[in-house]
């Protein structure tokens, strides 16, 4: 099919090899962590119930709060219809987090990995 392409694995390293605080660089967020941040952004926003936008999209509430929360990685269909429930597009939600992450990490951005 293709060549396999070894990623770099994020891990915190344990307390004892961790640099000082004040040297200490930033984690860029991963792309899923920083979509389920906006997204929980806006139904908190809105005043929207997990439960609610769950069955608006068509997904359990417990998946859907693993999507906020950065545990899962929504394929596009699935992110476009929990966007959807909230009333955005998945161009919208891809600007805010590329939006957000530039003013939070200036010359960054999340990661984001393509199959």
């Amino acid at each position: 099919m293709g060549d396999v392409v070894p990623l770099p694995v994020r891990r915190e390293p344990p307390p004892s090899q961790r640099p000082a605080p004040a040297r200490r660089q930033t984690v860029e967020p991963l792309w899923r962590e920083s979509v389920g941040h906006e997204l929980r952004e806006e139904r908190l926003g809105t005043g929207k119930r997990l439960v609610d936008v769950a069955q608006d999209a068509g997904v359990s509430p417990q998946y859907l709060s693993e999507v906020e929360r950065g545990l899962k990685d929504p394929s596009s269909e699935l992110l476009a219809a929990i966007a959807g429930a909230l009333g955005l597009s998945v161009a919208e939600i891809a600007t805010r987090v590329a939006s957000s992450t530039v003013s939070a990490h200036p010359g960054g951005s999340p990661v984001c990995l393509a199959a």
